[in-house]
């Protein structure tokens, strides 16, 4: 008989039992993308080193425009041509200004630039501008995007693309980063066969093994395989000696529910404890989680769907955790296309496909048991219905937990 968790208590456990402890690692900037900084990142240096024009045009003094118009343009000297690249070259003089690129460097003195399409070259020296520029006018200064001392970067963020192209303006070109956590995926069942091998009779292929792979890593972790082994209690008890020996945490697929062949929660007993064992959710009630050598040990269900959903809600958080990093669940509203019946005194989960129409996003539920896959395939997301309520009906306004 299994004594269950709510979800919210099983994130709670989670919480309390496995304190994150993020081990530093430094990676060049190139294979950043996806880690979690494990220190914040200071700026060292102004970010852009120097003002510079955002158009093509002509750097000025604001003042020497003021009151021009098409019909009175200001006459101003040309001092000279900054090209791209180089330095602004000497202060700009009151009376004169400076061709300047988009990007270029604006001289000293200089506190705006005029456009190209505002001013009009009479080919004798002098330049006439027709529309007065406020200071400040297409320019950025030196120290508008980042200044030194400032905390660009904290720590605990998974980089994202444009974190790394921060990264690289302020010249970081190696980044100290969390170690991956390495994740021991074990497969029990007499049932299972390799993916490549033709099922016979009773039998199936292991889709555990590569699920949990692909998650694992999406989690930013390292997976690492120790097979796929049928209902012998002794094999797995070796199995999950050298996986704990060489993995931070390890995740056990199928033997969880309480027959005689589902051997994992004696096996953690013997080398470890039972943190709990049963979660008040469907699909996914014989989950199972364990603790041994301080590393979490998770026996997840043997039915894809359910192992699946488990995953998401629990082992992701985790992985973060083990990283240093704070994951948000990110939560869409949407409208529920078809009703839901649920199992009354279980958090029921389900995955749907989101679609819009006539400017509605509608939730349309995938109707799987947990031992299928295929159907959640292509899915955004999943909603839960609370384990006191009896159903969602269609219309229903709802919260849709996206997958990534």
């Amino acid at each position: 008989m299994l004594t269950v968790k709510t979800p919210e208590e099983v994130l709670v456990i989670l919480e309390t039992a496995f304190p994150p402890r993020p081990v530093p690692e430094e990676v060049p900037l190139e294979e950043a993308r996806g880690r979690v900084l494990c220190a914040p990142v200071t700026a060292g240096e102004f970010v852009p080193g120097f003002d510079r024009s955002t158009v093509d045009g002509y750097a000025v003094r604001a003042e020497d425009t003021f009151g021009c118009s098409e019909a009175i343009p200001a006459l101003l000297t040309l001092q000279g041509e900054i090209r791209m690249g180089a330095g602004a070259g000497a202060a700009l003089a009151a009376g004169c200004c400076a061709a300047v690129p988009t990007g270029g460097a604006v001289p000293e003195g200089a506190d705006a630039v005029v456009m190209l399409e505002y001013a009009e070259d009479y080919g004798d020296g002098a330049i006439g501008v027709c529309k007065p520029a406020a200071p400040g006018t297409n320019l950025i200064f030196r120290g508008d995007d980042v200044r030194p001392g400032q905390v660009v970067l904290p720590a605990g963020r998974r980089l994202a693309s444009q974190d790394i192209g921060a990264l690289a303006a302020l010249g970081a070109a190696a980044v100290t980063v969390c170690r991956r956590p390495v994740v021991g995926i074990i497969s029990t069942g007499d049932e299972l066969v390799p993916v490549a091998e033709t099922p016979g009779e009773g039998q199936v292929r292991d889709v555990n093994s590569t699920m949990l792979r692909a998650l694992v890593e999406e989690a930013g972790g390292t997976a690492a395989g120790f097979g796929v082994l049928g209902d012998d209690e002794a094999l797995l008890r070796r199995t999950l000696d050298r996986a704990l020996a060489a993995c931070d945490m390890v995740l056990i697929s199928g033997g969880t529910s309480v027959g005689a062949k589902d051997a994992v929660s004696r096996v953690l007993e013997d080398c470890g404890e039972v943190l709990f064992h049963g979660v008040a959710m469907k699909p996914g009630k014989p989950t199972l989680l364990g603790r041994a050598g301080g590393k979490p040990v998770f026996g997840l269900p043997g039915h894809p769907a359910a192992a699946f959903f488990v995953a998401q809600l629990f082992v992701r958080p985790l992985l973060d955790r083990l990283q240093g990093c704070s994951r948000r669940r990110y939560a869409v509203p949407a409208v529920l296309a078809e009703a839901v019946g649920a199992n009354h005194g279980r958090a029921q989960y389900m995955g749907v496909l989101l679609s819009e129409e006539g400017g509605v996003r509608l939730a349309r539920p995938i109707r799987s048991k947990s031992g299928l896959i295929t159907a959640l395939a292509g899915s955004e997301g999943c909603f839960c219905i609370p384990r006191d309520c009896e159903g969602a009906a269609a219309g229903e306004q709802i919260e849709v937990w996206l997958y990534r």
